[in-house]
């Protein structure tokens, strides 16, 4: 195949209407260059968030995987590559999101729900915003695993997706219990220890990446429903024996104690129902080397739902802010999540801003995206830096995050393995 120099200007974006470059999209659109080279020329680069950027860099990919990163005048690109001309936009390794449900309508039904049907549902809420992997940290593991195995066999186009599958829980939260009963979704009431075991070990022979407990599980009116000690204990041990991390959505301080004392890997949220964090209570969730996903934009959701006055709003959400801000700047390990899937605001944009009121700056913010989670999960010989023989997972911004922090939310295109699934139109 010849060179191609898509004749689309990213800089001006422009559109050039012209037979080559119909057949260029067409073909890059529906992954059909899978397996040929792609050269991502002109742009600034962030290999990682501790490496200076690259002005006027080069990416090229071959066969899914990053062959050459670097200063253009220092990267021969390979004669057959598609070309693709990246002047004035920024290039970093794929987002991944920690925090996210295969629960929407769109999703509930991955075995039987048309592949184009599917393929919108994964454009908003995932491709669309750069997610090359996502964490689903509940849902029902039968349908995650059958959405996962129809993205891996090439058939939709979405991110890598882990998934902790159904929950461990004594009971369901009360805002859980609606979607459960309309959607005919039974989940297991767990109380023992051999039933935590049981299910850990359920969830791992059939594939999953992790497990939740809901250490803290809301039940209406300020009262919420602990997750037993021993519980909790047995469930972590058995995760841990199977090399799968544990997540703990915690609800208020006690549900994180009991993160804290059974070893638990991720706090899912800040915590609504918590006293200010003091500096020993954050020194005991570093000890306990626990990362901590904020899921900041929830708060606004859970508000608004609620009615809550405007100035409520901001006060719960200032307070989630300070959780935030007090573990990262004592250098606690921060993990991006959103909760989309429970919540239906899929656009970052706010996560973003709040990140920032936080004290993170775009390293820090670049961080919680691509190394942080790579690291912790696992995947940082594959993910989480543009680096020779990485995989080539991708995001083209449309601006620089350096200059405005919400320019992680600009997506100009999503590149997984080396193949698009998303490009702005």
């Amino acid at each position: 195949m010849e060179t191609v120099l898509l004749p689309k200007s990213y800089s001006a974006k422009s559109m050039r209407i012209g037979l080559v470059f119909l057949l260029s999209l067409v073909l890059v659109t529906n992954g059909l260059c899978q397996g040929s080279d792609l050269a991502l020329t002109g742009a600034k680069i962030y290999p990682s968030p501790s490496e200076p950027a690259i002005d006027n860099g080069t990416v090229v990919v071959h066969d899914g995987q990053i062959l050459a990163v670097g200063p253009a005048s220092t990267i021969k690109i390979p004669r057959t590559a598609t070309v693709m001309n990246c002047q004035g936009l920024t290039i970093t390794a794929g987002f991944w999101n920690s925090h996210v449900h295969v629960f929407t309508p769109g999703l509930i039904d991955a075995r039987d729900t048309s592949a184009k049907e599917l393929n919108a549902q994964l454009e908003t809420m995932f491709n669309r915003w750069g997610f090359t992997t996502v964490f689903d940290i509940s849902s029902v593991l039968d349908n995650t695993l059958a959405l996962r195995s129809r993205i891996e066999s090439g058939e939709l186009r979405g991110p890598r997706i882990l998934t902790v599958g159904e929950p461990i829980w004594t009971i369901e939260p009360v805002y859980a219990r609606d979607f459960l009963a309309k959607n005919h979704i039974s989940t297991a009431h767990i109380q023992t220890p051999e039933q935590a075991v049981a299910l850990v070990r359920d969830h791992a022979a059939k594939g999953a990446n992790g497990i939740k407990l809901f250490t803290g599980s809301y039940q209406g009116q300020g009262k919420v429903a602990l997750l037993p000690v021993a519980v909790a204990k047995a469930a972590v041990e058995e995760a841990h024996r199977h090399g799968l991390p544990v997540f703990a959505h915690p609800q208020n301080v006690d549900g994180v104690e009991v993160a804290i004392s059974n070893g638990v890997d991720v706090l899912a949220h800040t915590v609504p129902q918590s006293p200010p964090w003091t500096p020993d209570f954050i020194l005991r969730l570093q000890r306990a080397h626990l990362a901590l996903i904020p899921t900041l934009t929830l708060f606004d959701f859970e508000a608004r739902k609620e009615n809550d006055s405007d100035s409520e709003r901001e006060a719960w959400i200032a307070k989630m802010v300070a959780e935030l801000r007090a573990y990262s700047q004592a250098g606690g390990e921060i993990l991006f999540g959103t909760d989309i899937g429970y919540i239906d605001h899929y656009d970052t944009t706010m996560e973003f801003t709040l990140m920032s009121q936080a004290g993170m700056n775009y390293r820090d913010i670049l961080a919680s995206l691509t190394t942080n989670p790579a690291r912790r999960f696992a995947h940082s010989d594959r993910t989480g830096r543009i680096a020779k023989g990485a995989d080539a997972d991708l995001v083209v911004l449309n601006a620089d995050p350096a200059q405005d922090i919400t320019a992680f939310a600009k997506v100009h295109d999503t590149i997984r393995k080396g193949n698009f699934i998303y490009q702005e139109q």
